[in-house]
């Protein structure tokens, strides 16, 4: 790799790590949101790098919708074993249950955005006062608006017009009762600077970004993997492929990719060639042109 790349790597690293430790100096009961995924494992990553020696001094939290890819779970819960932290898990069905969502239904039914609603009871049941998140400024244009430190009022909500200014990096953790922050360390980070991390420090992701095969169906010029809760439209096959995940989430939204890369190398070759960006494969994100934004003003991750 590319000195000039190693440099541009290590101020990033410096960076997330300032931020990092920036949460945990001032604020009470921190937490890491947690999927599974390869930006959530990079800022964990850092976090321990953050501490070490000693363990990354707050929870995890991972939401969990019931349609995770099996992989996902097993990697979280061999992250933790290995490493010595702590995983909070809460789930979606339990809110359905309680009658706090309703479960959507039809052939395009997810239980994504459902997550919403986990996620601000899990903060309010363990009085959190700010959840960092793995979100990058380039995966998305609402993304695009978030500050380091984003303010969320009383009810979780995100108002992109009311956020404070962040000169020399000097960060504002100032909030009422009842409100919390969402701080992002990997802003300034693309998904091409996060491929080269984890080839540079070797960091363990789960085999599901790997070419592998899966049963997989086409919708609307979509790959998804099959799971028997989906539902098939008529004119939909469900055939084995070659594919990888790019970006993970549940189930019924993570695009897929057809692919044969093997390896980091080859990963960090093929997102070098595509045309696509990151989140254009993922079928929730296809449901309105603000889908993204209206679900960050909600409280979205």
């Amino acid at each position: 790799m590319e000195r000039y790349n190693l440099n541009h790597l290590r101020e990033l690293e410096a960076e997330a790590i300032f931020v990092i430790r920036e949460v945990a100096a001032q604020f009470e009961k921190p937490t890491m949101l947690f999927s599974g995924g390869k930006d959530s494992i990079v800022m964990y990553y850092l976090a321990c790098k953050a501490f070490w020696p000693a363990r990354v001094p707050f929870p995890l939290l991972h939401i969990d919708t019931g349609h995770n890819f099996q992989e996902t779970l097993d990697f979280r819960d061999a992250l933790m074993e290995k490493t010595g932290g702590r995983c909070i898990v809460r789930y979606v069905q339990d809110s359905i249950n309680q009658g706090r969502v309703t479960e959507e239904s039809g052939f395009n039914a997810s239980r994504n955005i459902l997550q919403t609603v986990t996620l601000l009871d899990a903060i309010a049941e363990f009085k959190f006062d700010a959840a960092l998140g793995g979100g990058r400024r380039d995966e998305e244009k609402a993304r695009a608006k978030e500050r380091f430190f984003s303010h969320r009022d009383e009810f979780g909500q995100w108002d992109p017009k009311n956020q404070r200014p962040e000169l020399w990096n000097i960060f504002n953790g100032r909030k009422r009762m009842g409100e919390h922050f969402r701080v992002f360390p990997l802003s300034n980070w693309t998904e091409m600077d996060i491929w080269q991390y984890i080839y540079m420090e070797n960091v363990e992701i789960p085999n599901l970004y790997y070419t592998h095969k899966r049963e997989v169906f086409n919708r609307d010029g979509v790959w998804l993997a099959y799971a028997p809760f989906m539902k098939i439209k008529p004119g939909e096959k469900v055939e084995f492929r070659d594919v990888r995940c790019r970006t993970i989430g549940d189930i019924t939204c993570t695009g897929l990719t057809l692919s044969t890369a093997n390896t980091l190398e080859d990963i960090i070759l093929e997102v070098a060639a595509t045309r696509v960006t990151e989140r254009g494969g993922r079928y929730d994100d296809k449901r309105s042109d603000s889908a993204m934004e209206d679900r960050k003003k909600e409280g979205y991750f």
